[in-house]
């Protein structure tokens, strides 16, 4: 599934990366995903792809991807296991 919770909370500048990593575990804990919202229109090249559009309940994400783009090139993507899968 692609989801960005940025449209929900705006753009937190220094703290957008954690608050990203925070709302994904959230959602890895619980067993959702959180819809992007403002999606009216998708862009052709976007048609197919699982993008979430509203709200997933009942899901079971083994995995889950936090990627932030920051001013200047700071870039950063954190992969987080469920901790089921943790030997």
């Amino acid at each position: 599934h692609i989801a960005s919770t940025k449209s929900l909370t705006g753009h937190s500048i220094g703290a957008a990366g954690v608050q990203e990593a925070i709302y994904s575990l959230l959602m890895q804990q619980g067993g959702f995903v959180a819809a992007s919202a403002n999606i009216d229109t998708l862009d052709p090249e976007a048609e197919g792809m699982p993008i979430v559009r509203s709200r997933l309940d009942n899901v079971r994400l083994n995995r889950v991807m936090s990627n932030s783009f920051g001013f200047g090139g700071t870039n950063a993507c954190l992969v987080f296991q469920h901790p089921d899968l943790i030997d």
